[in-house]
């Protein structure tokens, strides 16, 4: 039975045409796969559907039921359950108060605070989660903010669950965890829209599939009936080539050594790296790699060691000593770390530039060069550069993240998860960016999670696990099993 059926969505922002004419059907059960590039108009679709933005014209019926005018409260409501790339999440509240925000149990004019935690453990103790409901969301990892997000749509008993790049910030095992808990919703007949570039983990859990590009409907059908090659074709429009984006160099001198480096969430780490370099560090989420890494860019202080760069001691929790230094950083979790959402996407784009700057002055023209250089060096899709950032999809955000950090005079850079939520055809330009940084001689540390990945870019790659660093491969090693049994520390359980 049709659960969902939007019918010739059409949606503008500005006079441009995001979404043109599009048709999308969901039946009860079923987990339906919603691919497309970056700015390919899928998000928007969604948003629709959540209620989040007005549709120009088309039409939505949900439950058998026509909806003219959709809203966030009235979706929710009827059982529509949106679970967004960017996490909505109120860090300044519990976790069981985020649960129940806006559904709060009352006795008369009392919160009944002992009910909902009760309710709370019941739901996680089903999900198979083991958060506390009285922890403050902001203590929690991203890991654990993201399954957070997804019980509190299922404790809403959405009929129809959406999740957009929902295993971004999960592990192997977490990734199982709710692939298991969806399935068995499944079961019991909630239905999902499932958005991901992943395309191992589409084929692994979802039905069926549709193909947005350019605003576009390209192709729906089943998942049994097409591969991954002739998703990938319609996804770009054309014939896509996997191309082998590493590149033997020649490497120079030692620009960045750490020492013996303690702080919170890892200990005693000590790794260098040379000049036009690539090191990827690697691990389970969790293991450390982002602390150490937050830790030499000054964010986090560490407790004790030392960290050399370019032959000058950086400054202990100091930011802007590491920018002085020629250290750039693009971190993760750009909405809580890397957007700045109320200024324009150019204004993003040249923000760590002129912290740099010396002058008193910020010359307009100069802005403008900068912003259409790496506005063509990297594809941003983006209408006008004096919109908001927000405007754009998180793909076309997070390259102008990284052009904030191209534009400085840094020789060393370090990504921090940087393909987090972006399309094959644009993560293909992020490794093609990184081997071209470093054949120019540019230092690349990169963490990321994904074995495929450190394989198309690495040099070297050093695994962590728990904080401290168990092996380091070169690339005749870096095979995904051997990775993971140093990242799981299963070499040690095998006596290795």
């Amino acid at each position: 039975m049709k659960l969902l059926e939007m019918k010739n969505i059409v949606k503008s922002f500005y006079d441009v045409v995001v979404v043109d004419k599009v048709n999308l059907e969901v039946a009860e059960g079923e987990i339906h796969a919603l691919i497309g590039e970056n700015g390919a108009g899928k998000t928007t679709l969604m948003n629709v559907l959540g209620g989040v933005l007005n549709r120009d014209s088309g039409e939505l019926v949900f439950d058998g039921i026509s909806y003219d005018n959709m809203n966030p409260k009235l979706a929710n409501s009827v059982g529509i359950g949106f679970v967004h790339q960017e996490l909505n999440l109120i860090n300044d509240l519990l976790v069981y108060e985020n649960i129940f925000f806006g559904n709060e149990i009352v006795n008369g004019i009392k919160l009944n605070k002992t009910e909902m935690v009760k309710q709370t453990k019941k739901l996680f103790d089903r999900l198979q989660i083991n958060i506390n409901p009285n922890t403050l969301v902001d203590q929690l990892d991203a890991s654990n903010k993201q399954l957070v997000e997804i019980a509190k749509v299922l404790h809403q008993s959405a009929k129809l669950v959406i999740l957009d790049e929902p295993t971004t910030s999960l592990n192997t095992s977490e990734i199982k965890r709710l692939f298991t808990i969806i399935n068995n919703l499944k079961k019991q007949g909630t239905a999902f829209i499932y958005i991901s570039h992943k395309m191992p983990e589409i084929f692994e859990i979802c039905d069926t599939y549709t193909v947005l590009r350019n605003g576009l409907l390209i192709e729906s059908g089943f998942i049994k009936d097409t591969d991954t090659e002739k998703i990938t074709k319609k996804m770009v429009g054309g014939a896509f080539v996997d191309t082998k984006f590493y590149k033997q160099r020649k490497l120079g001198e030692v620009v960045l050594d750490v020492k013996n480096l303690c702080g919170e969430g890892f200990e005693d780490v000590s790794f260098s790296v040379q000049k036009g370099e690539v090191l990827v560090l690697t691990g389970l989420e969790g293991s450390g790699t982002s602390d150490v890494i937050e830790s030499i860019f000054g964010i986090k202080p560490w407790k004790s060691g030392s960290v050399e760069s370019n032959n000058q001691m950086l400054r202990n929790g100091h930011i802007h000593n590491s920018m002085k230094n020629k250290i750039a950083l693009v971190p993760r979790n750009r909405k809580e770390n890397g957007l700045l959402p109320d200024l324009s996407i150019q204004d993003n784009m040249n923000v760590s530039k002129f912290r740099l700057f010396k002058g008193q002055v910020i010359k307009k023209k100069y802005e403008n060069i900068i912003y259409n250089e790496y506005k063509k060096l990297l594809n941003i899709k983006a209408e006008n550069k004096d919109y908001l950032i927000t405007s754009l999809s998180g793909g076309n955000q997070q390259k102008v993240i990284i052009s904030r950090w191209l534009s400085t005079e840094s020789n060393i850079f370090i990504f921090d998860n940087p393909t987090q939520g972006v399309d094959v055809g644009a993560k293909a330009q992020v490794y093609e960016l990184i081997m071209k940084l470093a054949s120019e001689g540019k230092t690349v540390i990169v963490n990321t999670l994904e074995i495929p990945e450190l394989q198309k870019i690495a040099d070297r790659c050093i695994v962590f696990y728990h904080g401290k660093v168990v092996t380091e491969l070169n690339r005749n090693q870096m095979s995904e099993e051997n990775v993971m049994m140093h990242a799981t520390n299963a070499m040690k359980s095998r006596g290795n």
